[in-house]
């Protein structure tokens, strides 16, 4: 595969939690096991959610904890034109249609027989939590509409029933089919936002990311993400690591609401990096099958 290249994503929809601090453990000590290098991407392609004063204050807990990138930061907001290329290319390939589905017409819909997104996983996993993708898989209603391209109406790329089969490293093999999970691949929303399935596959790919180390929640996303990988161009998928999250009760996973964790107020309280590090491994759900996070915390 060549040089080991992972990326830290954070989304400034909020402050940083102990759940972000658990992923940069695993991404850093993964790629640095490998002697890869780690990218910092700012995915603010959720422009009515994303704000600039997030985004600072998560860059300054990253300094603060120690977590250091190895090339300047790039924000999804400023790469534009990189989505644009691509969404053409996929244009040219007859595969990008119009959408005006809003999303109650699609839950209404997929009430009729599509497969939810945690499901066709070749592991059985145990996943109390919504999966961060959960959205109700799409029944292909505008697939041959023909609806011309307007302000409020979306745009999705068609995916041909495949079998996409790969290895985690954590979990083992793995195998789902897209088509049947979430049905053909929302690429930009209604509100001209690009989505996350479609900005990350194409960031992945444009900036040679070959370790994608990311929570049990996005799991089910890496079939449909190498299918879309593949048309656009990608010949070789980047190697996948889904580690545990820190569940904040049986059914509800870690969120940027859940002030206690949040970064920012445990500096306040006086913790040291090292505390908020042993504090957010000693939290990690270790419920999957016995399998313990593979990291000393205090190292």
């Amino acid at each position: 595969m060549g040089a080991i290249i992972s990326r830290f994503a954070p989304a400034p929809t909020g402050f940083l939690h102990l759940g972000h601090v658990v992923n940069a453990v695993y991404v850093w000590r993964e790629t640095r096991a490998r002697g890869g290098r780690v990218l910092l991407r700012i995915e603010d392609h959720d422009r009515q959610r994303s704000r600039r004063e997030y985004e600072a204050e998560i860059l300054d807990d990253l300094a603060w904890l120690g977590f250091e990138a190895d090339a300047p930061p790039v924000r999804q907001s400023e790469r534009g034109e990189i989505y644009a290329a691509a969404l053409n290319d996929l244009r040219r390939k007859g595969l990008v249609y119009v959408c005006g589905c809003s999303r109650a017409e699609i839950v209404m819909a997929a009430l009729k027989g599509c497969a939810t997104a945690d499901t066709a996983t070749a592991v059985p996993l145990a996943q109390p939590f919504r999966p961060a993708d959960s959205d109700p898989c799409y029944p292909g209603t505008c697939r041959d509409r023909g609806l011309a391209e307007a302000p409020g109406l979306g745009l999705r790329v068609r995916l041909e029933p495949t079998v996409e089969r790969f290895v985690d490293l954590r979990h083992g093999l793995q195998e789902q089919r897209p088509s049947e999970q979430c049905g053909d691949l929302l690429v930009k929303d209604r509100e001209g936002n690009w989505t996350y399935q479609f900005a990350a596959t194409v960031d992945d790919h444009v900036q040679g990311v070959t370790l994608v180390v990311r929570g049990d929640d996005l799991l089910a996303s890496t079939g449909r993400q190498i299918q879309l990988a593949r048309l656009l161009g990608r010949t070789e998928p980047p190697l996948f690591l889904h580690h545990p999250l820190i569940m904040k009760s049986a059914h509800q996973k870690l969120s940027k609401s859940d002030r206690d964790s949040a970064i920012r107020e445990l500096r306040a309280k006086g913790w040291t990096p090292a505390e908020v590090v042993e504090r957010a491994l000693a939290l990690v759900d270790k419920s999957d099958g016995g399998r313990d996070f593979p990291y000393d915390s205090g190292s």
